[in-house]
């Protein structure tokens, strides 16, 4: 399955400046770990050492968030937009 991911501004050095790319894979971990392996600078920025995703990274599916989903698992379809977003905290 090819998904459009939006990446945000931290992540598009990586990318060569894009704020979109797209990614094969039919999992949110099969997206990521497209993306990686063209782009291996967002690795950690992305994802832990351990292989799961970063506390403060958000990743939507079709404005689903994949906390509340099945995470990494997540199934995504052809077409489908992925949007990864930097959690935004404050007080």
């Amino acid at each position: 399955m090819t998904v459009e991911v939006r990446l945000p501004t931290v992540l598009r050095p990586h990318a060569g400046g894009a704020t979109t790319v797209s990614a094969e894979g039919t999992t949110i971990g099969e997206v990521i770990e497209s993306l990686v392996g063209r782009y291996p600078g967002m690795s950690g920025q992305v994802l832990t050492p351990e292989g799961s995703l970063h506390r403060f990274v958000n990743v939507y599916v079709n404005d689903d968030d994949v906390r509340y989903l099945d995470q990494l698992d997540t199934k995504v379809a052809d077409g489908d937009t992925v949007s990864i977003l930097p959690a935004v905290a404050g007080g």
